[in-house]
């Protein structure tokens, strides 16, 4: 499939496709999450991230981020900033999402005739967005690799028992043999996200095969989702305890 945004790094190994560029949740530099976070988020950060390991890993923290976490945030924002920001966001996310992907060397030719040892993506990639909210990255994911296909799984809380229930699930027929990168932008409870990946395993998919690609998440939320599937990769821009639950309305328009 053709993407055409992978930095190209450590190419003569043969190996994947490195992940230096991704901080470790267990690092010593915690992110700064919002401005004058209280000194009980703080330490929740430090703690969820001790307590976590490398199964969760943050985007390095830079000032871009920061600001479009910022707006995201800001109920002042208009409902055009807010879903220009966060696509944006959503593509810095799928674009580190697609570097944990394996990859495997060749050899072009250039319009000079030249020969280009560069490596390109292994096939066996897909996604899978959780709808409603996860639907807002499908683009993302588009707009990187045209070529990718992408499931869809429907989970809503029962109104009696409130549990998460699958309503609707539908994914390539080869799933199992798949690196799955699962889209939910917003991880809160990671109730949704626990059934969603249940589902994905029923049809034969291994949770060190699933990416779960999210921009926000609360140290519950990841704690809840690394302790049922420890082999499972979350990949995000924040942990906080406080996650912006208002995204898909915000996002969509109908709030």
């Amino acid at each position: 499939m053709p993407c055409h945004n992978q930095q190209l790094n450590n190419v003569s190994s043969g190996q994947e496709h490195p992940m230096k560029q991704v901080r470790f949740a267990n690092s010593s530099s915690v992110p700064a999450v919002l401005s004058n976070p209280e000194p009980s988020d703080v330490s929740t950060q430090h703690d969820s991230q001790d307590n976590l390991g490398p199964q969760l890993k943050l985007l390095p923290l830079n000032d871009q981020i920061r600001e479009l976490q910022t707006i995201i945030r800001d109920k002042t924002t208009s409902r055009g900033d807010f879903v220009f920001c966060a696509d944006r966001l959503i593509r810095l996310v799928v674009e580190e999402g697609l570097n944990q992907l394996p990859y495997s060397e060749c050899t072009v030719t250039t319009p000079t005739g030249y020969k280009y040892e560069g490596v390109k993506f292994e096939r066996g990639n897909c996604g899978v967005s959780i709808m409603r909210s996860g639907e807002a990255m499908e683009q993302g994911l588009r707009d990187c690799c045209r070529s990718i296909r992408i499931g869809k799984i429907l989970i809503q809380s029962d109104e009696e028992t409130q549990k998460a229930k699958v309503y609707y699930a539908k994914f390539p027929p080869d799933v199992y043999r798949r690196k799955v990168l699962l889209m939910y932008p917003i991880l809160s409870t990671g109730n949704t996200v626990i059934e969603a990946v249940r589902v994905l395993i029923e049809h034969g998919v291994q949770p060190r095969h699933i990416i779960l690609l999210s921009l926000f998440s609360t140290p519950h939320g990841a704690k809840s989702i690394i302790q049922e599937f420890p082999d499972i990769t979350i990949l995000t821009t924040e942990v906080h305890p406080v996650a912006p639950t208002h995204f898909g309305q915000r996002y969509f328009g109908t709030d």
